[in-house]
């Protein structure tokens, strides 16, 4: 599939597709190990300006959909906003997880969208995937928070950002969220911890 291919090549994943009237949307995260290194090499990474990452995608993204003859959309886009968390679980490889993340059925809890693109045809849907979280023994993502800040009763994002302030949450901090980390799916998929870092000090900046 031309799009899978593409998708790769630019270091994304095709993370879900799903029809919206007669059109097709196109889900993209980053894929690795190639993803983290190509970002950091690119200009945006580079040259002090503010959200590289967000520009970087545009670019990358905003390419791939001039060459399939479609729109790029981001989550930054708006008001109003593009409904992702809606689409995302409208491709039947995304569910809401038992701590109320979303979770993907390669990805984990890592899951994340730089943008989708949206083309002018029904393309064919992948087959859909299976939710891991209904056979995962244990469910570890409910007790990993060191604070409790995400659970079955929410998220308490200030006692989140607090935690990775301290000194105790340097773990968080440098390696990503404990309770993303340790979903058995997230575990397998490779994401680097240099990535995470990133993601982890634009949440909560010291």
């Amino acid at each position: 599939m031309r799009l899978a291919r593409d998708s790769a090549t630019a270091h994304l994943e095709v993370l879900g597709v799903l029809h919206d009237g007669g059109e097709s949307i196109v889900l993209l995260g980053p894929r690795p190990p190639g993803f983290w290194p190509a970002f950091t090499a690119s200009p945006e990474y580079g040259d002090g300006g503010p959200d590289p990452l967000d520009r970087y995608s545009k670019r990358i993204i905003g390419a791939l959909a001039a060459a399939w003859g479609g729109k790029a959309l981001f989550p930054s886009d708006g008001p109003p906003y593009p409904p992702f968390i809606a689409w995302a679980l409208a491709t039947g490889h995304v569910w809401q997880s038992p701590v109320g993340l979303m979770v993907h059925d390669r990805q984990g809890l890592w899951l994340s969208f730089r943008g989708a693109v949206r083309l002018p045809v029904l393309l064919p849907l992948p087959e859909a995937g299976v939710n891991p979280c209904a056979a995962c023994e244990g469910r570890p993502c409910l007790s990993a928070c060191p604070v409790g800040a995400l659970g079955t009763d929410g998220y308490d994002v200030p006692a989140c950002k607090a935690y990775l302030r301290s000194p105790e949450g340097a773990g968080c901090m440098e390696r990503g969220c404990a309770v993303r980390r340790t979903c058995p799916v997230s575990r397998a998929h490779g994401r680097l911890a240099e990535q995470s870092a990133f993601h982890m000090r634009a949440f909560a900046p010291r």
